[in-house]
């Protein structure tokens, strides 16, 4: 890690935090989940879920990261040698992920590039399939290439941020784009309220199925919600931490981010709902059958939708698909860090050499994630990594950090200028009720997973869990730089 990367202010810290926290997940996931565990009595679960796990957990990743001021694998070993492979494995997966990460935001693009003409035509489905994701049943052997050269300018205007020092590069445009972000979805999204039969999608969306509150599924997906929503315990946090400079509040930034990142993703639920309600009406087609979620919603619904507009689709669509953008660079950013940090850190690299390396690494995977099998392709591998790979490292650094560390250990540093304090309570919730739940939403996870699996998905995760065992070894047992 480069000793001399810093946040020039505490509030471009908290703006990159949101916009490390505010991704493409908070449109396209988090209304689906909303919807599909009960509506409005969801609230109850996703409050809990916060209050348990979001905020204490991010409390700790702030707290380790401002007293450490070392890379992830870095502090891992500082805990005891052993552990330093988890950190590996941890850093290893969240770069897997924005890898295909990227690609989504490159079809991404290539939906804005189309907005404004509808380029999609009348079946969005069959663009999407065609010209953009592909599809299961597509040759692996065939390249589509708008999102390769979609996803491959990202990387370039990526590196162009990346490469320079964490503020000059990351913050600075994090203090671009975020408020221009929260400034086009309240646009889009007012504007959705205007449309005839948003009350129809927002009671939907809202109508509390109060049984519900007895499946312990839908406390699971209120919990496994803020884990992805918030990032937690994926080095993410951490890394960003690190880079803060002294006097800082660090537990009232915890509760900015998460009130923030809850109020926008409530907010994008009830602009999308009121958006199907629209949709509903002027089609005839029930509700139930327009609810998707990830790329179906995106990528086909919504351009149907958009079609259906007039001359307002024309403006709402591209601003909808730029600040999908606009949503998924802060979030990829943030991704890439952990990986760079530790691998600086320990090879004693700078910053433009080893930004350099993983980007061109991740443009060769790119190639891979750009053929015929795309969408399949980012599919698969999504649920795994973070179904499998990610929550039970998660868990296990519940109880690193809890039993082998001590997370008694930071609360002074947590305390000395934050208004609001931590204590006992926020000790026994890690050191307790965290490993217990995040592994409990990891074992049903993994059920569901493996559940009539084909010998491609099979095939895949096997590969990763080979590539990512077989790397963290390697660079636990090489000897760093200044060793």
């Amino acid at each position: 890690m480069n000793k001399t990367s810093q946040w020039n202010s505490i509030l471009t810290f908290v703006l990159a935090m949101i916009g490390l926290t505010i991704g493409i997940g908070n449109i396209w996931r988090f209304s689906y989940v909303l919807y599909s565990n009960g509506g409005g009595s969801f609230f109850i679960p996703y409050t809990i879920a916060i209050l348990v796990m979001g905020i204490p957990f991010l409390i700790l990743e702030y707290g380790l990261g401002f007293s450490f001021k070392k890379s992830f694998s870095n502090l891992m070993h500082s805990i005891r040698p052993e552990f330093e492979i988890i950190a590996w494995m941890l850093v290893l997966l969240v770069f897997i992920v924005v890898i295909y990460y990227m690609i989504i935001l490159g079809w991404d693009l290539a939906y804005l590039l189309n907005s404004f003409n509808f380029g999609w035509g009348n079946d969005p489905a069959s663009f999407f399939t065609n010209y953009v994701g592909g599809s299961s049943s597509s040759s692996l052997t065939t390249i589509i290439f708008p999102t390769l050269i979609c996803t491959l300018i990202l990387w370039g205007v990526f590196w162009i941020v990346s490469v320079k020092d964490v503020d000059k590069g990351i913050g600075k445009i994090s203090t671009v784009l975020i408020p221009l972000l929260f400034t086009i979805m309240i646009f889009v999204f007012i504007y959705a309220f205007t449309l005839p039969g948003f009350q129809v999608g927002i009671t939907t969306l809202l109508t509390p199925n109060w049984s519900a509150l007895l499946d312990i599924h839908v406390w699971l997906a209120a919990f496994g919600q803020i884990i992805f929503s918030l990032s937690i315990g994926q080095a993410m946090v951490y890394t960003y931490a690190s880079y803060l400079p002294r006097n800082t509040k660090l537990t009232d930034e915890v509760l900015i981010v998460v009130i923030t990142n809850s109020i926008y993703e409530i907010f994008i639920a009830f602009g999308v709902f009121s958006i199907l309600g629209y949709m509903s009406m002027h089609s005839s087609i029930p509700m139930n059958e327009l609810i998707s979620q990830g790329s179906g919603l995106i990528f086909i619904v919504f351009p149907q939708i958009f079609n259906t507009m007039g001359m307002m689709g024309h403006v709402i669509a591209p601003l909808l698909f730029l600040s999908i953008l606009f949503a998924g660079l802060t979030s990829s950013f943030a991704l890439f860090e952990p990986l760079l940090s530790s691998l600086c850190d320990k090879f004693g690299w700078g910053r433009k050499k080893g930004v350099t390396i993983l980007t061109i690494i991740a443009c060769i995977g790119t190639i891979i994630f750009s053929t015929g099998i795309s969408s399949y392709l980012v599919e698969i591998i999504d649920g795994f990594v973070n179904n499998f790979g990610i929550l039970i490292i998660i868990g296990v650094q519940a109880i690193i950090f809890g039993w082998f560390y001590g997370v008694e250990k930071v609360i002074p540093v947590l305390n000395e200028y934050s208004t609001f304090k931590v204590g006992k309570t926020w000790v026994f919730t890690l050191k307790y009720l965290l490993p217990i739940l995040i592994i409990g939403v990891w074992a049903f996870g993994i059920a569901d997973l493996f559940i009539d699996q084909n010998p491609l998905e099979l095939a895949v995760y096997a590969i990763i869990t080979i590539i990512v065992i077989g790397f963290s070894v390697a660079f636990t047992k090489l000897k760093p730089k200044n060793s």
